[in-house]
């Protein structure tokens, strides 16, 4: 499937990390969603019910990156993917990449972040 809907640059403050500082004060979460489903018909039909609502979606990544703390981003990029893969049928696999711009490290860098990619079974 080559067709994908496409979400960058979703910026949700969270408080996660394996510092305390990181889990009290909280940081910026940047995310980015690729997810993959045929717009073919939707592409026709001019009609939402044929394709899937990123508002929606947009609100149940919001709900888990400010949700309860976690130490590691690669714990909040499953939960985000597990949601995801279970309440939209018609995605049939997604790239999940959690950015955390602002993490606690001693050494100067632009960005860390992990990504993700997770299938349908």
């Amino acid at each position: 499937m080559t067709d994908k809907i496409i979400l960058t640059g979703i910026e949700i403050y969270g408080h996660h990390g394996c510092t305390e500082e990181e889990q009290t004060r909280g940081q910026i979460i940047k995310v980015d969603l690729e997810m993959f489903l045929s717009l073919s018909k939707s592409g026709k039909t001019d009609e939402l019910s044929d394709t899937v609502d990123y508002s929606k979606i947009l609100f149940d990544v919001e709900k888990i990156v400010a949700g309860k703390s976690r130490k590691l981003i690669e714990t909040v990029a499953e939960e985000i993917a597990e949601k995801i893969l279970t309440d939209y049928e018609k995605i049939s696999s997604l790239k999940v990449t959690l950015h955390k711009p602002f993490a606690n490290l001693p050494i100067k860098y632009d960005d860390v972040a992990v990504e993700i990619f997770r299938e349908r079974k």
